[in-house]
């Protein structure tokens, strides 16, 4: 009877455990790939590159419920450079994604570093998904892809698929709320066809003495044997859109601008085609413009793993020096070609 009594509490024991770890998931992607970047004054460069298609990390994701259709949430998530056993975003521990939040009915509230609901706008409305050499961050101004000190409200679905975000960054300057500060947001609607996007991305200077705004209109269409995707938006600041490695005050900049995408997704069994016809049009009198083409095709081994190849063309006009990048690197020349594999687990 003792015996009985003693494995019927461990049994509890672990089955406790058990249903304590099914709320939290460990889940990430690894990603290796072979880049070659050309057009560069110094010459070509080949390389094997983490996170080509999609940023390879870990992360640990998890949720309890509170009761009353009331649930706790939080996301670690840490980026990997698999190619060297290091870490992304400056080395920083959990530079991907790092908060926490509550959810009900009436949407979530979560606080910590998160992705701005500029970004998600700009992700949803790419073909590319933002990676690869294709993706639309080679020319789109982007003027953050995360924020930090933030605190985020997402709306749950309404009127049978319309959707809210807004999310506010703490400057934290000490006597100066506004300095640093920034402010993010959409509207969203979307249902098996179609899905159209409005995001709005305000970002105060550390210094309180410039503003950057970037408007964006998106607009997806599923034709089932294709996917069409369209974006439209407009740029103004001094740090609207930035060219990655160039300082803020280098002319080669663009203070005021709009970004105009088409592209397409073609499904056929385990391959999909990609493609897109990026258009940077600078409002200056330095007439800085671009434009970019891509194409990419993956093919799924499995639910989890692909292969990819890329490649993408960017003709700057005047002094513009935009560069072929991917998800995980700025790139170095106007020409890139990308080859590689990921796992997703």
């Amino acid at each position: 009877m003792k015996k009985s009594l003693i494995m019927l509490a461990i049994a509890g024991a672990f089955a406790g455990t058990a249903h304590a770890q099914t709320a939290v998931n460990v889940y990430g992607i690894v990603d290796m790939g072979l880049v070659r970047e050309q057009g560069n004054a110094a010459g070509s460069v080949n390389k094997v590159t983490s996170g080509a298609q999609s940023g390879s990390r870990i992360g640990f994701k998890g949720t309890e419920d509170l009761g009353d259709n009331m649930k706790a949430l939080f996301v670690l998530e840490t980026g990997i450079a698999a190619d060297s056993g290091g870490f992304n975003q400056n080395g920083l521990a959990f530079g991907r994604q790092s908060f926490v939040g509550l959810q009900n009915d009436f949407g979530t509230l979560t606080l910590g570093r998160q992705y701005t609901p500029y970004f998600l706008t700009l992700n949803a409305a790419d073909p590319f998904a933002s990676g690869l050499a294709g993706t639309a961050s080679n020319l789109v101004a982007n003027s953050g892809i995360r924020m930090n000190n933030t605190i985020k409200y997402a709306s749950p679905i309404f009127m049978d698929g319309a959707t809210a975000e807004l999310a506010y960054g703490f400057g934290e300057q000490t006597g100066n709320n506004d300095a640093g500060r920034l402010i993010s947001g959409s509207l969203g609607y979307a249902n098996d066809l179609f899905s159209i996007r409005l995001a709005h991305h305000n970002k105060r200077n550390v210094a309180d003495t410039a503003n950057s705004k970037n408007t964006m209109l998106a607009g997806t269409w599923d034709f089932k044997v294709a996917k069409a995707f369209i974006a439209y938006a407009e740029n103004e600041g001094a740090e609207s859109s930035l060219i990655t490695g160039l300082p803020v005050t280098d002319i080669r900049n663009s203070s005021k601008s709009r970004d105009f995408l088409i592209g397409a997704t073609v499904p056929f069994g385990k391959h999909t085609f990609i493609a897109s016809y990026i258009r940077k049009d600078d409002r200056n009198a330095a007439n800085n413009d671009a434009n970019q083409i891509g194409i990419g095709y993956t093919y799924a081994l499995s639910k989890r793993t692909n292969l990819y190849a890329a490649w993408a063309r960017i003709d700057n006009s005047n002094l513009a020096a935009y560069t072929v990048g991917n998800n995980s690197e700025p790139g170095s020349g106007d020409k890139a070609f990308n080859l590689g594999v990921r796992h997703v687990f």
